[in-house]
């Protein structure tokens, strides 16, 4: 190999790696800066594809544009009431501010320390002020997550972070505490459970008294036709027994004697009658006879 063509392989390494040194490409989930000297250069570059700078003395920088995570350590908190109970936050967060975010924590690494710093100075502020019911119940633990977001998103705006939320992951009891929540937590259970029982025995004693208010306006209804229907067959049989008596009214008035007969004469029966009565008049009719 001659001195020409060990030039030319240099230059062709030289300009390999320049060119290698100015091109880098951007993400779709990525946006970037370009440093030069630790100086920012331009805005941030947002659009995915290759891009260029110049070789050696800048430099890229780039952060996620996805939505991060931040996992708090677990941590012992006093509540309001002096009862000790370990918590464990975490919350999701975006770069709202890329070159405020650069200039202010640089990088991921730094915004983490960031984070270790101010949501764990505000988990127990908010904890340490609220009571234990209301760290273990749902609605006091909404609002101790919304008050620890509200605390902690005044500080990390400064640094162009966006807390999307926060979530108090798990929250343990020590020894001295734990049998105190489970029988607060079984009083609460039961005192629903009878609130529910109590209803129920309401909802029941309602439906019963509704029911036995229609059983009697049915009854009542039912007994008012019954007499309707009575006093009109008591009608016809009477305008019956008036139409067949005046066809014929001896032998009506014979039959009800005999009827008479059957219903107050028995083997031993003795009577006494008058001569005039009806009585007799037919009994001795039947002795002419």
């Amino acid at each position: 190999m001659n001195f020409k063509t060990a030039g030319l392989c240099v230059l062709f390494a030289i300009l390999l790696i320049t060119v290698y040194s100015s091109a880098f490409v951007v993400s779709e989930t990525d946006q970037a800066f370009i440093l030069q000297f630790g100086e920012i250069k331009g805005e941030a570059i947002t659009k995915p594809g290759l891009h260029w700078k110049l070789p050696f003395v800048q430099e890229v920088r780039r952060f996620d544009e996805r939505r991060l995570v931040w996992e708090g350590d677990v941590e012992q908190v006093p509540t309001r009431d002096r009862e000790f109970i370990l918590v464990n936050a975490s919350t999701r967060w975006r770069i709202d501010d890329p070159r405020l975010f650069l200039e202010s924590v640089h990088d991921e690494r730094g915004a983490q320390l960031s984070f270790d710093d101010i949501l764990h100075a505000a988990v127990r502020d908010k904890v340490s002020g609220a009571r234990l019911e209301g760290v273990i119940g749902s609605p006091g633990r909404e609002e101790l997550e919304r008050g620890i977001l509200e605390a902690a998103q005044a500080q990390m705006s400064s640094y162009g972070i966006e807390l999307l939320d926060v979530r108090i992951k798990r929250v343990n009891y020590i020894a001295s505490v734990r049998e105190q929540v489970e029988n607060r937590m079984i009083s609460e259970r039961q005192s629903i459970a009878e609130k529910f029982r109590s209803e129920g025995r309401g909802r029941s004693e309602e439906i019963l008294g509704e029911m036995q208010k229609e059983l009697q306006d049915i009854r009542s209804e039912a007994s008012r036709k019954a007499e309707e229907i009575r006093g009109a067959a008591d009608a016809q049989v009477a305008r019956l027994y008036g139409r067949a008596h005046s066809k014929n009214a001896e032998f009506y008035s014979f039959l009800e004697t005999l009827e008479t007969y059957r219903d107050t004469m028995g083997a031993n029966t003795t009577l006494m009658l008058r001569a005039d009565s009806d009585f007799y008049r037919y009994l001795q009719s039947i002795e002419k006879r």
